[in-house]
C-alpha cells in the first residue's frame, strides 16, 4: 500500500502589543489544535549573550516591547495542492486571532510538517501537544469556479528571443551609449560579457531577468526610478514584439502597484500601531515616473488592441490620469453579463471615475471568484481604493493572460 503525502506545516507569526494579550492568542491558537506555541519578546535573541544578536540595535524599532506569537500547524492526509482553498481560510482566521488581541499577523512559512517541528524554537515554549493537528474539513472545500470569459483577446506573440534581446539592446544603447552611463539596474545590458552569453530559450525568460534586475522580487527601489524611462521608451518601441511589449506594460502596472499594495498588506499593522503608514519614497517615485511617461503610451490608443488597452487603462487608474478616451472606453469593452470581463471591467471604470461607491461592489464580486482578492478584502482594515489598486497587476494577468486568452501566454508568476 502506497505511503499518503508527508504531513505539511504551517508556522504563523503575530506580533502583539503586550505579553497577556500573547499568551491568550497562543492560548486560542492552541486550543484549536496547534501543535508548538512559543510566545517571546520581540527582538528576543537581543537579550541571549549567545545569540549573534545579543547588543545589536531591533531590526523594527516601531515593536519594541511588542510580544510575538511562533505557532505551528499541522495538517496530513493530503498533498498541498489540495489543501490551498483550506490554507487560505486558516491564513484569514489566524489573522482575525491577531486583529482580536489588538496586533497583527506578521506572517507565515510552510513545509513538511517534519521539518518544521524538528526546527522550531523552543524558547518561550507555552504550548506543547504532541501529535496534535488541525482538524480539516470532508470533504476539503475547492476554489471557486471561474465565471465565464469575455471575448478572446488578440494579445499577439512574444516573438523570438534573440529578436526581443536585440531590440532590447538597441533601445540601451540608443539611450545610454554604455554600460558606464546605463542605470544600475540596467548596465549589464550593454556589457560584452551579456553580448556574448548564452542565448535565452524564450523571450519571456529574458524579459523576467530585466524585471528583476529592474525591480528584485518586486520591490521598488531607487534603480527602480531611474530605470521606468527606459521601460518606457520600450513599450513604444516598434521593434518590439506585441506580447512582449505588453508583459513590459504589464510590468509597469505591478510596479505602478506596489505603493497601493503595500498598503494592503500592511493595513493591519498599520492599525495597531495606531498610526498611518505614508508610501515609501521609491513607490511613489516609480508612480510618479511612470504617470510622465503615460501620455506618450496614451497617444498610441486609438492603434492599439483590446489587450493593451486594458493594460493602459490600468496604468492610468494607478497614476490618477483623468484621459477622457481611457474614460469613455470601459463602457465599449464587449462584457457580457455575468462574465469575468464584466467584473473586471466594472473595478477598472470604479477606479478610473473615482467611483468609490462602485468599487465596493466591484471588488466583492471579484473576490467571489478570485481567492487573492478575497483574502487581501477579508481584512477589515484595507482601504477599499488600495485594495482595487493593488488588485490590478493580477487582474490584468488574468483577464489578458487566462487560458481563455491566448494559447502562449507570457509568464503568470509577477
Amino acid at each position: 500500500m502506497a505511503a499518503g503525502p508527508p504531513a505539511w506545516g504551517v508556522q504563523y507569526t503575530l506580533s502583539l502589543p503586550s505579553e497577556d494579550t500573547a499568551l491568550a492568542a497562543a492560548a486560542e491558537l492552541s486550543g484549536v489544535g496547534h501543535r508548538l506555541t512559543a510566545v517571546r519578546v520581540h527582538g528576543h535573541f537581543r537579550f541571549v549573550p549567545s545569540s549573534f544578536w545579543y547588543g545589536r540595535p531591533s531590526m523594527d524599532p516601531e515593536l519594541e516591547g511588542w510580544w510575538q506569537v511562533f505557532s505551528l500547524a499541522v495538517h496530513s492526509g493530503y498533498e498541498r495542492g489540495a489543501l490551498e482553498p483550506f490554507l487560505r481560510g486558516e491564513r484569514m482566521r489566524v489573522a482575525q486571532v491577531a486583529r482580536d488581541h489588538g496586533g497583527f499577523q506578521q506572517g507565515c512559512g510552510e513545509g513538511h510538517a517534519a521539518t518544521l517541528e524538528g526546527v522550531f524554537t523552543r524558547d518561550g515554549l507555552v504550548h506543547d501537544r504532541p501529535g496534535a493537528q488541525v482538524a480539516l474539513p470532508s470533504p476539503l472545500p475547492d476554489d471557486p469556479a471561474r465565471p465565464p470569459a469575455g471575448p478572446p483577446w488578440n494579445a499577439g506573440g512574444a516573438g523570438e528571443p534573440a529578436e526581443v534581446v536585440q531590440a532590447v539592446v538597441a533601445v540601451a544603447e540608443r539611450l545610454y551609449g554604455s554600460a558606464e552611463d546605463a542605470p544600475d539596474a540596467l548596465g549589464w545590458l550593454l556589457d560584452e560579457e551579456f553580448a556574448f552569453g548564452e542565448p535565452y530559450g524564450t523571450a519571456d525568460e529574458f524579459l523576467g531577468d530585466l524585471a528583476d534586475a529592474v525591480a528584485h522580487q518586486g520591490t521598488c527601489t531607487d534603480t527602480t526610478v531611474e530605470a521606468v524611462p527606459f521601460l518606457m521608451e520600450l513599450a513604444c518601441d516598434d521593434d518590439i514584439a506585441p506580447g512582449s511589449r505588453l508583459t513590459l506594460l504589464h510590468d509597469l502596472v505591478r510596479l505602478g502597484a506596489s505603493g497601493p499594495a503595500a498598503a494592503v498588506a500592511l493595513a493591519d499593522r498599520i492599525t495597531a500601531l495606531g498610526g498611518v503608514q505614508d508610501e515609501s519614497a521609491a513607490d511613489h517615485l516609480t508612480r510618479q515616473a511612470i504617470g510622465r511617461g503615460l501620455p506618450r503610451l496614451l497617444s498610441r490608443w486609438d492603434d492599439e488592441s483590446d489587450a493593451v488597452r486594458f493594460t493602459l487603462a490600468a496604468l492610468a487608474a494607478l497614476c490618477g490620469t483623468h484621459d477622457r478616451r481611457v474614460l469613455a472606453w470601459p463602457a465599449t469593452l464587449p462584457a457580457p453579463a455575468h462574465s469575468s470581463r464584466a467584473d473586471a471591467v466594472s473595478l477598472l471604470a470604479a477606479l478610473l471615475s473615482g467611483d468609490r461607491k462602485g468599487l465596493t461592489p466591484a471588488l466583492d464580486r471579484l473576490a467571489s471568484w478570485l481567492p487573492g482578492v478575497a483574502e487581501k478584502a477579508a481584512g477589515p482594515n484595507v482601504d477599499r481604493e488600495d485594495l482595487g489598486l493593488a488588485v490590478l497587476p493580477d487582474l490584468v494577468r488574468e483577464e489578458v493572460w487566462s487560458e481563455h486568452s491566448m494559447e502562449n501566454s507570457p509568464r503568470k508568476y509577477i
